[in-house]
């Protein structure tokens, strides 16, 4: 193995309350690659910016050996920024030019290095990644998520730090896309951390570290392999908290019999010194005694339940198994038998296929996932369902009550808590049942009543489901577009439940094959330019 590109000594970091988010952590990076994975919230994006240099640690510090270049998950430009910027190479073509007009400044040239043909490669990467039609001074404003991300890593390619640092890289990529990702992340030959939930990505790596609350984990090995240590750890810790409460059922029960026994004594005692007409001196001597050795012995019984109570609270924070989430939303018998929706010589009015007139019968519990490239009409087709599109020929129609879930959510009012969107979406049930109904699903306390904007991503695709599945008119039709972004793989697994148990038609958009695999699918519908190709799953 190499030598090492990074290490953390001790790293604390605290957020701007003053609430420590981790805090001493130690680890060391080389040119093995690594999957940082954890919840949301943890901190994963926080460490990866201190790993950059881009944030400065509370406490402790951050050794390099080299370059470090990170890409956020969320790629946003900054007004009047290039294609070059989002590259992260407009300092340098600048420079360049500049030397070519005639600049003798000995930064220019520090700037440029060796690159003398850095124009030159970029504009062949852009072509060879099927980005041809961008070039490095055009404006980013109009560039897709997906494009922002391409450009961003083959800036990275082409920089070739010492250590890569991708946050999400998978969020706005297809599945070519992330295919060719992961062929040229097989190739690099430098240290490389991956930020991420893809379990296809990460099952890449060859080192998985998590970060809990309780700190930093090494497991090594893929995700596949830290997916079976964890169930693992799991179990172990599943079985020694029970032994720790069965230690103290059996404490609290030989207590009790403890304490009656003495009761027991003390009262026969008394009756036995009454009986023997002892002198009151010698009857005080012996209560005290019995008072003495019962204060002793009740004060023996405290600090061992104690200490058991302490051992039961350390082996329940070692479980870290999210809760079964439980979908309640039965559907009319009859709606299996109905038909969801038919697409009569459908044509989109957006997208590449949208040339190509689709037909389509939708069953009452068919499971279909769209599949093709970005910007070949996926989205548009969910929406032309939704009928928030009219198509552009053809007729469109749902004979079921539906509910479409975007990428964005935009259903859920960023003011409104869970409880509220369910309220509106249900006006005549009794609040304690949507709170019921939302416990099941995992928002409980705090979660209902937050304001969605408050949320995490996988709090807020629960909420929306509940308005979907909850509200008076139930939905007999999802349409869910990309609804595993930006979620943890507890979030992924947890959404994963809750589709497997709904008894409606599914229509789904997911670049996540993994996600795709675990939801029984009937068909795989194929957009392209080509047209429309239907595959059972």
């Amino acid at each position: 193995m190499t030598s090492v590109s990074i290490a953390l000594e001790r790293v604390s970091y605290a957020l701007p309350d003053g609430r420590p988010l981790f805090s001493d952590l130690d680890v060391r990076f080389d040119r093995q690659p690594t999957g940082l994975v954890g919840r949301n919230g943890v901190g994963k994006t926080v460490l990866a910016r201190i790993l950059a240099g881009e944030l400065a640690p509370t406490a402790g510090r951050c050794l390099r050996s080299g370059p470090v270049r990170y890409l956020p998950q969320q790629i946003v430009p900054a007004p009047g920024a290039t294609v070059a910027s989002v590259a992260g190479l407009a300092c340098a073509l600048a420079a360049l030019a500049r030397i070519e007009a005639g600049s003798v400044a000995a930064a220019d040239f520090e700037q440029v290095g060796e690159r003398w043909d850095l124009r030159q490669r970029f504009a062949a990467a852009l072509d060879a990644e099927g980005l041809g039609h961008l070039h490095a001074e055009r404006s980013a404003a109009a560039l897709s998520g997906g494009e922002l991300t391409r450009v961003a890593l083959l800036g990275a390619w082409l920089d070739a730090p010492d250590l890569l640092v991708l946050d999400e890289p998978t969020n706005h990529l297809d599945a070519r896309q992330r295919a060719r990702l992961l062929a040229r992340l097989g190739e690099w030959p430098r240290g490389l951390l991956v930020v991420s939930h893809d379990r296809a990505l990460l099952d890449a790596m060859q080192r998985i570290v998590e970060l809990s609350p309780s700190g930093l984990r090494d497991y090594g090995g893929n995700h596949a392999f830290y997916a079976q240590a964890r169930r693992h750890e799991q179990a172990a810790a599943a079985a020694a908290l029970d032994r720790r409460k069965h230690e103290q059922r059996r404490q609290a029960s030989e207590a009790r019999e403890q304490h009656e026994r003495q009761q027991r004594h003390a009262a026969r005692a008394a009756r036995d010194a009454r009986e023997a007409n002892q002198a009151r001196i010698l009857l005080g001597n012996q209560k005290q005694w019995s008072q003495a050795s019962g204060g002793r012995l009740r004060r023996q019984r405290d600090e061992r339940a104690e200490q058991l109570a302490q051992a039961v609270r350390a082996a329940a924070r070692q479980v870290d198994e999210p809760a079964d989430v439980a979908l309640f939303a039965p559907l009319p018998d009859s709606a299996a038998q109905r038909t969801a929706a038919t697409l009569e010589r459908v044509r989109l009015r957006y997208g590449h296929a949208a040339a190509h007139p689709l037909d389509l019968i939708v069953g009452g519990r068919q499971r279909i996932a769209l599949a093709g490239d970005n910007g070949s009409g996926k989205s548009t087709l969910l929406k032309t369902l939704a009928g928030e599109l009219a198509p552009a020929g053809g007729r469109c129609r749902v004979h079921v009550p539906f509910a479409h879930l975007d990428q964005h959510l935009h259903a859920l009012h960023p003011g409104h808590s869970p409880l509220q969107h369910l309220q509106a979406a249900n006006p005549a049930a009794a609040q304690s049942e949507l709170r019921t109904r939302l416990a099941l699903l995992g928002l409980a306390g705090d979660a209902a009543l937050a304001p969605s904007a408050r949320l995490s991503g996988g709090e807020r695709l629960k909420a929306a489901l509940a308005g979907a599945l909850y509200r008076a008119e139930p939905a007999e039709l999802l349409l869910l577009d990309e609804p595993t972004n930006h979620l943890d793989l507890a979030s992924i697994e947890a959404l994963e439940a809750m589709l497997l148990q709904y008894r409606g038609a599914l229509i789904v958009v997911s670049h996540d094959a993994a996600f795709l695999q675990r939801l029984g699918l009937d068909a795989c519908l194929h957009v392209g330019a080509e047209g429309w190709r239907c595959e059972p799953a």
